[in-house]
């Protein structure tokens, strides 16, 4: 497999990533670096781990696997996105939402933006192709355009404020809704 193939791939799985990283920078919780580079980290670590877990698990479990990944995906996004709309209701103008950036909310979005690349793992074994490399461009082109995303999202909140929150809970379900009929 060409460098290109697999930066091409890297790109297509790190789209989900870097609209989630947009979403969770108009939280506010990404505007000092170190919330920012965290986010990026984990999520381009799970797209890292997850080709290899899924490389590794190979062709043997993925007939129970494609039968119900985009569900747990939808699920977890659609879940996501509805508590960030529900919470930017709920509070005070100038009080921040939940930090996106952390605890279980962060492993809920790393999982969820994550599930495509176990598929692309097993799909790399039943060719054949050994794993660490593409994993490794997977991971740092999805943490940097994490970071990216986290970064826009700041600027967006900056213009459009509590409404940014909003859009980005909706653009998490659209998300999930997406894999759903993509697959």
């Amino acid at each position: 497999m060409s460098f290109l193939e697999i930066l091409l791939i890297a790109v297509g799985l790190a789209m989900d990533a870097f609209a989630v990283a947009l979403s969770a920078g108009t939280t506010g919780h990404g505007q000092k670096l170190r919330p920012a580079v965290r986010i990026s980290f984990h999520f381009g670590l799970f797209q890292f781990m997850m080709p290899v877990i899924g490389w590794f698990l190979g062709a043997r479990l993925q007939r129970y696997i494609a039968a119900y990944d985009h569900w747990v995906a939808f699920g977890l996004l659609a879940f996501v996105g509805a508590h960030m709309i529900y919470e930017s209701f709920q509070r005070e103008p100038d009080e921040l939402p939940g930090d996106p950036t952390r605890g279980l909310r962060l492993v809920t979005l790393c999982v969820a933006t994550s599930i495509d690349a176990l598929a692309v793992g097993l799909s790399l074994a039943m060719i054949g192709e050994r794993i660490w490399y593409p994993s490794a461009v997977i991971g740092v082109v999805t943490a940097a355009l994490s970071l990216l995303g986290v970064q826009l999202g700041n600027r967006l909140r900056g213009t459009f404020g509590k409404r940014m929150e909003q859009i980005g809970g909706v653009i998490l379900i659209a998300i999930g809704v997406k894999i759903l009929l993509t697959t």
